[in-house]
């Protein structure tokens, strides 16, 4: 090797060595790695090569799309070349193409619009589509099988749009290593800076003869052996008996590593403190919203955050103890351990608190995909066999405005979901209320509510009875679940589409013309009361299980709510509050019966 292409090697280790450790890529293979990349060297043909063969069905297995039982065509990936492979040879490591790289909110105008895409993904699955012109049908059944064949990865920089998880599917060879307990190879996703590419890297784990199969661990280092078998399901069917669907608060241990890896440094327990009344307070703030709006002249904005005595910030406070010790008087628009309300795991497990661990009845059957996968599908499961609506909604744990978001009914797509970011799922409102848009028709809407907490402990929580509204753009069904405009109703962050907006004051005589049964006072009575239950839990233990009664701290909450339609068994009307606070605050939740209101809040978040 020549110094230049040494000098270039190391300038792609320097760019990539993280990348390459935490892919667990030997060492010994980057080298070659490298060259094959460079210079696009696809040899894996030359080692491998796909066999088919017949299999017949299990018993158990239920055959899909109205296939008959019986001997199926199956294939699977073998080392054809006659010296076999050797693990130690520093050669042996393989790049595998990217058949479709693809955001899930763009899948199905891709399919529909790039040209050969359909037909390829339709081969490549199994299915009997030969046409050129894109088939609803076989779009349908390639956004429903391709749970079976997505991998995933997600760019670490950039945007928040930038950071949605990327979903891509192996060209046909790589499609093909199936799945094994004990792996012959393995297969990790590879972004190459240098050339803006994603590949997938293929290496041996152990010598292979000419015949051997390669097969990779789809569940990798998954330890847990009911979570490996959850995870296993889209492939592999498995018996959940003995599981249970439900859900408590989980242990204290929970918070704790919360804390432990947000690294909050709990404050000091310090003195109520009463301002003078002609004192004028120093602020400081990094928010745009507080800087051009703040004109009282009891307040006076300045520069320098240590001489102020409110600071307003933008970013989470970390560490506490130091300014209770320091500068004890100083105000702050945050609560230590406020992600137990804020986060979108902790909200659903702290909701639980307020009925005795139980899921409380303003709050969706909500599951953490990351600690509750086997509850979720056993429930499921259930579902299923009742013949109950199984549509859910998955959002990840900490992201806003809509982003990485998925409502569906398929448990593949689901369990998949697990493998991206980290995200809650809870039941997708089939049947919520809607408003009558006179120019669209029957929409989805969501209302925003914000609260200011004054204190922990007492709690001193008040709520702005102004509140904002949002409405979807197209008339409410139950499919298409990617048309953004009909099931979202976030629109203020997607150019080119309608943002709909009505005035609070304008909308109340409007809701209660079209539903008369319902007075706005009476629904607005069970939000508030939804608001104070879940905030009594919050509160109720000590941080970091509960929010923390830091004497300086103030804070502002929006809530985005719902409704749906409920049908109580008596068919009298009730008033209930189902909170759902599971989603930044611009995603929906929905949920609402016939006879029964009930209203849904996704999302408490810090707000400005």
């Amino acid at each position: 090797m020549n110094g230049d292409e040494d000098e270039e090697f190391q300038a792609f280790v320097a760019l990539h060595a993280g990348a390459l450790q935490s892919s667990q890529i030997p060492t010994i293979y980057w080298r070659s790695l490298h060259h094959k990349i460079t210079n696009e060297i696809y040899d894996a043909g030359e080692v491998f090569g796909i066999m088919r063969f017949q299999q017949e069905e299990d018993d158990e297995q239920q055959p899909e799309d109205g296939e008959k039982k019986g001997r199926e065509i199956r294939c699977k990936v073998v080392v054809t070349r006659e010296t076999g492979l050797q693990a130690s040879e520093p050669t042996s490591v393989y790049l595998v193409d990217h058949a479709w790289t693809y955001r899930v909110d763009h899948a199905r105008q891709q399919l529909e619009q790039l040209p050969g895409l359909l037909p390829r993904m339709a081969a490549l699955m199994g299915l009997d589509f030969h046409g050129e012109a894109p088939d609803p049908d076989t779009v349908e059944l390639v956004m429903e099988r391709m749970w079976k064949y997505n991998q995933t990865y997600k760019l670490s920089q950039g945007s928040p749009e930038d950071k949605v998880p990327v979903w891509y599917i192996l060209d046909e060879f790589g499609s093909q290593v199936q799945h094994s307990d004990r792996p012959s190879c393995s297969m990790a996703p590879f972004f190459y800076v240098q050339g803006g590419l994603a590949y997938s890297v293929l290496w041996p784990l152990q010598n292979l003869q000419e015949g051997d199969e390669v097969s990779r661990d789809y569940t990798y280092e998954e330890t847990d052996p009911l979570v490996r078998r959850c995870r296993l399901l889209p492939w592999i069917p498995t018996d959940l008996e003995g599981v249970s669907s439900v859900t408590t608060e989980p242990p204290d241990s929970y918070f704790e590593s919360i804390a432990l890896e947000t690294k909050e440094q709990l404050p000091v327990e310090i003195q109520p403190y009463t301002v003078a009344e002609d004192r004028i307070l120093k602020v400081y703030s990094d928010m745009s919203q507080v800087t051009n709006n703040l004109t009282h002249p009891r307040f006076q904005l300045i520069e320098e955050k240590e001489a102020a005595d409110i600071i307003w910030s933008y970013h989470h406070m970390k560490d506490y103890r130091k300014l209770s010790e320091e500068r004890p008087h100083v105000m702050l628009n945050q609560f230590p351990c406020e992600s137990i309300v804020t986060v979108k795991d902790c909200l659903a497990a702290v909701a639980r608190r307020a009925k005795g661990g139980s899921q409380p009845d303003w709050l969706p059957e909500t599951f953490n995909l990351q600690s509750e996968l086997p509850q979720f599908i056993k429930c499921y499961q259930q579902r299923q066999q009742r013949g109950e609506d199984n549509h859910w909604i998955c959002k990840p744990w900490n992201l806003a405005r809509g982003l990485d978001i998925h409502i569906t009914n398929n448990l593949d797509y689901i369990i998949r979901q697990r493998e991206s970011t980290p995200k809650v799922v809870c039941k997708y409102l089939e049947d919520p209320v809607l408003f009558n848009r006179e120019e669209v028709g029957m929409v989805k809407f969501d209302i925003r509510y914000m609260l200011i907490v004054r204190s922990v402990q007492p709690l001193r929580l008040y709520a702005y009875d102004v509140f904002w509204l949002r409405f979807a753009n197209r008339p409410f069904s139950l499919d298409h679940f990617d048309d953004y405009q009909k099931h979202f109703t976030v629109m203020n962050y997607t150019g080119g589409v309608e943002l709909k907006q009505v005035h609070y004051d304008e909308f109340i005589p409007m809701f209660e013309n079209q539903y008369p049964l319902y007075p706005w006072k009476e629904v607005e009575a069970e939000v508030f009361r939804a608001f104070r239950e879940f905030f009594e839990a919050a509160s109720s233990r000590p941080a970091p299980c509960g929010v923390c009664p830091y004497q300086s701290s103030r804070a502002i909450y929006a809530v985005d709510l719902m409704l749906k339609w409920s049908t109580g068994e008596n068919e009298q009307l009730e008033h209930e509050m189902l909170l759902s606070l599971l989603g930044p605050l611009n995603t929906p939740v929905t949920d609402v019966n016939r006879n029964d209101l009930k209203l849904v809040c996704r999302t408490f978040q810090h707000g400005g």
